[in-house]
C-alpha cells in the first residue's frame, strides 16, 4: 500500500503544481523539480525506489515513441546538419570535456568511469525545453532542431555510457574496440525498429475496439524497448526508428473513432509521465545526499558545480560556433535558402535549451555499487540535472522574449495550404451529383473555401458558431429528457456521443 499511496501523492502533486505553474506562467518542469527537492528533506518524505532499468522503460519509452510518431521526417531531413552536430559532436565534446575535467580533479578516477560520467551528463532533455518553447511560439526551425535532437541524443550518449561502464568492468577502455561496436549497435537497432514496425502496424489496424487498440499500442511500446535491451541493442534508436516508420503511411490507417481517443490517451499519459519524472528528479537528492560522508559533501558538491558550468558552456560554445559558420555559408550562397539560418539569436536559444533530465539521473543510479566514484557521479548527475532544469528552465522564456526573435509563420502557411487543398477535393467529389443535398453541401464548402483563402479560421466561421449554439441547445434538451425519465442513460449516452462528434467538427484542430 505504501507504494500506491506514494504514487497517489505524486500524482496529486503533479496536478496541483501544474496548475500553479500555469497560473504563474512558468515552466512546470522546473517547478516540479524544485518542489521534489524541497520535499526530499521533509520528515517521512515520499520515496519511489524504482529500478533504473524500469525508470528508463517507464518514463522514456512512451514519451520517445510519441515524439517520434509526431516528428516530421521532411523537417528532420532538412535539418540533419544541425541535429547531427548536436547528437554527435555536442555529445562527444561534452563527454570528452567532462571526462578530462573529472580526471584532472580526481587523478585516481579510471578513464572509463570519467567517460561514463561525461556520457550520462551529455544528453539534454528536450522535453523540458519544449515545455517552455510551446509557451512562446518560437521560430519553426528552432523547435524542429530541438525535437530532432531529443529523438537521438540519448542514443549516442547511452551507447558511450554502456561501453564505458563495460570498460571499467573489463579493466580498460579501447577506442578501437568501442567505435565498431557503436556502429554495429546503431545499425542493428535501426534495422530491428524498421522491420518490426510493419507487422505491428498491421496488427493494430486489425483491431476495431478503441480500448483494446490503445492497450496494444502501449504493450508494443514497452515490449519493443525491453526486446532491444535484451538483444543488447540501443532501445532509443530502435524505438525512434519504429515510431518514425509506423507513422508513415496513408492518412486512413486508423478510423477517426479510434484515432481520436488514442491520441487523447497518449497525450494524457505522456504528460503524466513527464511530470512525475521531473518530480522524481527532485526527490532523488534525499538518498544521494544521505549516502555521502560529511567530508565529501563540500568537495564533491564543488566539483559537481564545476561540471554544471562545463556542460552548459560546452553546448553554448559548440552551438554558437555552428550557428556563425552556417550564417557565413548562407551569406556566400547566391540563392535564398528554404530554411533561414539560425544566426546568433537562434544559436543562443538552442544553446541555452540544454536542460538535462531523467535519462542522466537514471543512468547514474544504474551504476554498480562498487563502481569507482559512484557517489560523486550520482551527486554530479543530480546537480547538473537540477541546475539546468531550474536555471535554464526558468530563464529560457525571458531570454527568448528579450531576443525578440520574429515568428516565421511557416506552419500557418502550410495549414492554410492543406485546408484549401482538402476543401477543393471535397467540392470536386460533389461536381457530378445533381441532388439538392449535394447542392447544399457545395454551397457551404464553397463559402468555407473563400473564407479560408482570406485567412479566416474555420472555428470562427458563422456556420460553426451556429452549430455550436445548436449543439448546446440539443444537449440541454436530451438532459431534460433524462431528468424526466423519458429516456434512459443508454439512449442518452449514444446521442451525447453523436453531439460530441458534431461539436468537435466545429473547432479547428
Amino acid at each position: 500500500m505504501l507504494v500506491f499511496e506514494t504514487l497517489l501523492v505524486l500524482l496529486l502533486g503533479v496536478v496541483v503544481l501544474s496548475l500553479i505553474a500555469e497560473r504563474m506562467n512558468a515552466p512546470y518542469p522546473a517547478l516540479l523539480a524544485i518542489t521534489g527537492a524541497l520535499a526530499a528533506f521533509l520528515p517521512n518524505a515520499p520515496r519511489l525506489d524504482l529500478p533504473p532499468e524500469l525508470i528508463l522503460a517507464l518514463f522514456v519509452a512512451p514519451v520517445l515513441l510519441d515524439a517520434a510518431y509526431d516528428t516530421s521526417l521532411r523537417d528532420l531531413r532538412a535539418n540533419w546538419r544541425p541535429v547531427g552536430s548536436l547528437v554527435l559532436f555536442a555529445v562527444g565534446l561534452t563527454t570528452a570535456a567532462v571526462a578530462a575535467a573529472a580526471h584532472f580533479i580526481f587523478p585516481d578516477i579510471p578513464w572509463g568511469a570519467a567517460v561514463a560520467l561525461g556520457a550520462l551528463l551529455a544528453p539534454p532533455d528536450a522535453v523540458a525545453a519544449l515545455a517552455v518553447l510551446r509557451q512562446v511560439s518560437p521560430p519553426y526551425r528552432i523547435r524542429k532542431i530541438l525535437e530532432g535532437e531529443s529523438l537521438l541524443n540519448d542514443a549516442s550518449s547511452l551507447l558511450i555510457y554502456k561501453l564505458a561502464v563495460g570498460a571499467v568492468a573489463a579493466g580498460g577502455f579501447s577506442v578501437t574496440t568501442a567505435v565498431p561496436t557503436f556502429v554495429v549497435v546503431v545499425f542493428g537497432s535501426a534495422v530491428v525498429g524498421w522491420l518490426l514496425a510493419r507487422p505491428v502496424k498491421w496488427l493494430i489496424n486489425q483491431i476495431d475496439d478503441a480500448p483494446t487498440s490503445v492497450i496494444l499500442q502501449f504493450v508494443n511500446t514497452f515490449g519493443l524497448w525491453l526486446l532491444a535491451e535484451h538483444l543488447g541493442l540501443s532501445a532509443v534508436v530502435t524505438t525512434v526508428v519504429f515510431g518514425l516508420t509506423i507513422a508513415r503511411g496513408k492518412g486512413d490507417d486508423l478510423p477517426a473513432r479510434l484515432r481520436v481517443p488514442s491520441f487523447a490517451i497518449w497525450e494524457a499519459v505522456t504528460f503524466v509521465l513527464n511530470a512525475v519524472a521531473f518530480l522524481v528528479i527532485g526527490l532523488q537528492i534525499g538518498p544521494i545526499f544521505e549516502a555521502l560522508a560529511p567530508g565529501q559533501r563540500w568537495s564533491f558538491g564543488l566539483a559537481a558545480l564545476l561540471m554544471l558550468g562545463l556542460v552548459v558552456g560546452v553546448r553554448l560554445a559548440w552551438v554558437m560556433l555552428y550557428a556563425v559558420r552556417e550564417s557565413r555559408a548562407v551569406a556566400r550562397e547566391s540563392k535564398t535558402p528554404r530554411l533561414m539560418p539560425l544566426g546568433v539569436k537562434g544559436g543562443v536559444v538552442i544553446g541555452w535549451s540544454g536542460m538535462r533530465g531523467i535519462v542522466s539521473l537514471a543512468a547514474a543510479m544504474a551504476l554498480p555499487t562498487d563502481f569507482p566514484y559512484r557517489d560523486f557521479i550520482q551527486l554530479t548527475a543530480f546537480v547538473v540535472v537540477f541546475g539546468t532544469l531550474v536555471v535554464q528552465g526558468l530563464t529560457l522564456k525571458p531570454l527568448i522574449a528579450a531576443l525578440r526573435i520574429p515568428h516565421d509563420g511557416g506552419v500557418d502557411h502550410e495549414v492554410t495550404l492543406a485546408r484549401r487543398k482538402a476543401l477543393k477535393a471535397v467540392l470536386a467529389g460533389f461536381e457530378d451529383d445533381p441532388s439538392p443535398a449535394a447542392a447544399r453541401v457545395r454551397e457551404e464548402y464553397s463559402d468555407v473555401l473563400s473564407r479560408v483563402k482570406d485567412g479566416e479560421e474555420p472555428a470562427d466561421m458563422p456556420h460553426n458558431a451556429l452549430r455550436r449554439r445548436a449543439v448546446a441547445d440539443a444537449r440541454h434538451a436530451i438532459a431534460e429528457l433524462r431528468r424526466s425519465g423519458d429516456i434512459g442513460d443508454d439512449a442518452y449516452r449514444q446521442v451525447e456521443a453523436e453531439l460530441d462528434l458534431l461539436e468537435l467538427s466545429t473547432h479547428a484542430a
